[in-house]
């Protein structure tokens, strides 16, 4: 006996929803999208000083020779656009942080969402101040 769910005659494949460029049409999802696409300078940037550490272990000459490509055009414009990505993919860990961690309370009051973020922006740039510092570029 055949199984009553197989129709063998039948072609049709169904409703079958588009899906190229879902994204693009709500501004959240684009948001979105360009946030995820951040990773991408951030990986891109990684891999740039990998690359240093491989050149320093080769040795001076190398490691002259990866100096110089930074100082190129191409290289200095790459790099902003890195900077650029690194600043959006920051922004969006911050303004997720809030989301991802337990319920502050002080003073039997829940901390806000905003006073979190506020606090690891501060947070970053006392660090990059204290890097500042120590790299002797505040004299």
């Amino acid at each position: 006996m055949k199984d009553a769910t197989q129709h063998p005659t039948t072609t049709s494949r169904g409703y079958m929803r588009p899906m190229q460029g879902w994204w693009r049409r709500d501004p959240f999802f684009v948001r979105y999208m360009v946030r995820e696409a951040t990773a991408l300078g951030v990986l891109a940037y990684a891999i740039v000083l990998a690359v240093g550490v491989v050149r320093l272990a080769q040795g001076e000459a190398a490691w002259n020779g990866w100096l110089s490509a930074l100082r190129s055009p191409v290289s200095i414009t790459l790099h902003l656009v890195l900077l650029a990505c690194m600043l959006v993919h920051a922004q969006s860990w911050f303004e997720i942080m809030p989301k991802t961690m337990p319920m502050i309370f002080v003073g039997g009051k829940r901390v806000a969402a905003q006073t979190i973020s506020r606090i690891g922006y501060a947070a970053a740039a006392a660090a990059f101040v204290a890097v500042l510092v120590i790299a002797g570029w505040l004299r």
